[in-house]
Formats: structure tokens, C-alpha cells, sequence
């Protein structure tokens, strides 16, 4: 796959996954490419959007941990061969940060 396939890879799931979060977050939109921060914008979290083919948890983990933002954080990881069904998405988030949403 090319540069250019991945940036646009990369740039049409964030698109989907902003259109998915607009169910609750009417607001949401993608920030596109290049851009510092959260990749999707109008919501109450720091959402990083990943659609590659190397799997590298602890790396985009640390991503969004650098960013020491006061909004829970996480990584929407958009794997091989998932089309552009948001909802199907894996959600990373430190475990942590994941017993804070279950416990409130």
C-alpha cells in the first residue's frame, strides 16, 4: 500500500468513526492529517484513530498518554478487513482508565 493509500486509509476512518461517535456527539468531526491532539474533535475525550497494518499497542498507548490531557483518552484501532463499520472498531485504553468508565 502506498503513502498516499495509508494517508487516505487513515483520514476516511477517522471520518467514519466521527460520523459513528455523532450518534451521541453531534459535534464530532475529524481533525485530518498532520494535525497535534485528539484525532476526532467535539467530543468529551482525546480519541486517537488508527487504521495500520503493524499492531503497536504500547507505542499508541504512550501516544496518548504524552499528551496529558484531562480527557479520558484512548485508541480506536481499525484492523485489517473491518470495511468501514465503526461500531466493529477495537477500543485500547489503559486498564486503568477502562475500571474509571466501569466503576463511574
Amino acid at each position: 500500500m502506498s503513502t498516499q493509500s495509508r494517508k487516505h486509509r487513515g483520514y476516511r476512518t477517522q471520518r467514519v468513526v466521527a460520523e459513528y461517535l455523532r450518534a451521541w456527539y453531534p459535534y464530532a468531526e475529524p481533525t485530518g492529517a498532520g494535525r497535534q491532539g485528539s484525532d476526532i474533535l467535539g467530543t468529551p475525550f482525546d480519541v486517537e484513530v488508527k487504521a495500520v497494518t503493524k499492531f503497536s499497542p504500547l507505542g499508541w498507548i504512550k501516544q496518548i498518554k504524552e499528551r496529558k490531557s484531562d480527557k479520558l483518552a484512548f485508541v480506536v484501532l481499525r484492523c485489517n478487513g473491518q470495511g468501514e463499520k465503526a461500531g466493529d472498531y477495537v477500543v485500547l485504553l489503559p486498564l486503568q482508565d477502562f475500571m474509571k468508565v466501569l466503576n463511574g
